[in-house]
């Protein structure tokens, strides 16, 4: 049995969804894919608390700011926490040499930028000025960054 059919045997019939559409506390969460972050166990969410955008690095991407103007707009999200982490595998990532990895597999090198990273404050800064720059974001300035150490649990914020 492959792992996607596991899944489906152990779903669980959760009933209606019946949360309200705008997240109760009108915040948006950008972070890791990293299996070990779990923002609703972090902080103690429920479900309908916030939306949670999850992608490699937890980097700052035009499809991220799109999920941004619709939580924004639509949604009524006002707030904005990056959080990114202490060993993610985007840090220190070659992406010059994954891409050419990849282009010599399947002869395509990637057009898009992997989003790798040296410096672990850098980038919280970096994605913390994309959305603040962005004119299509209705909260810019209700953004804050935080890293997460995946060894102690702890959270810092870069400013």
């Amino acid at each position: 049995m492959d792992v996607i059919e596991q899944l489906l045997r152990r779903a669980v019939r959760l009933g209606s969804y019946g949360v309200p559409t705008p997240p109760r506390l009108r915040l948006a969460i950008v972070t890791c894919m990293d299996s070990r972050i779990d923002p609703f166990q972090i902080f103690g969410l429920e479900r309908g608390d916030a939306h949670v955008l999850r992608n490699a690095g937890g980097v700052v991407t035009d499809d991220v700011i799109r999920s941004l103007i619709l939580s924004q707009r639509y949604l009524g999200t006002e707030a904005v926490m990056l959080i990114h982490h202490t060993r993610c595998g985007a840090h220190g990532l070659p992406e010059d040499s994954v891409k050419a990895e990849i282009q010599t597999e399947t002869g395509i090198r990637p057009p898009f930028s992997l989003e790798a990273f040296t410096d672990l404050d850098a980038d919280v800064r970096q994605s913390m000025a994309r959305l603040r720059h962005s004119p299509f974001l209705r909260h810019r300035h209700a953004v804050r960054g935080f890293v997460l150490d995946v060894d102690d649990g702890s959270l810092r914020e870069v400013i």
